[in-house]
């Protein structure tokens, strides 16, 4: 069965897209830790990020990378936290997190965008890529 993720890829279920590459896609948490948290992964529909073959980990790596460097330039915050977790959704996936507290990384406190602060933040984030 396809992950959520992956009916995303397909246009099945829409997304607040910020970039996208042949292989990969970055959009926004619907359910964000903080305003900019962005979601990057492989189109490939893999399980577990350990279990990508080298190329496509080394590709989300630096694909993850450039979407961080837009997100600092778009977000404010003190730096942009990577996390990758996996138990939500069985397609590996890589967690940027605009950070200004430790508190920001815990997947506890989440922010609630309404519909346009979301179209407008995914702008920002692409706009600086």
């Amino acid at each position: 069965m396809a992950s959520i993720f992956s009916k995303i890829i397909a246009g099945e279920i829409p997304c607040y897209k910020v970039a996208e590459t042949k292989n990969f896609l970055a959009f926004l948490d619907i359910n964000p830790n903080a305003v900019g948290h962005t979601l990057c992964i492989p189109k490939k529909e893999v399980d577990k990020i350990f279990d990508l073959d080298d190329e496509s980990y080394n590709g989300l790596m630096a694909f993850s990378r450039t979407v961080a460097l837009a997100i600092e330039k778009a977000i404010p915050c003190q730096r942009v936290g990577m996390t990758v977790v996996g138990l939500e959704v069985p397609h590996a996936h890589v967690h940027l997190i605009p950070l200004n507290t430790m508190a920001d990384a815990q997947f506890i406190k989440k922010e609630k965008p309404s519909p346009e602060e979301f179209q407008t933040i995914a702008q920002a984030i692409a706009g600086c890529l």
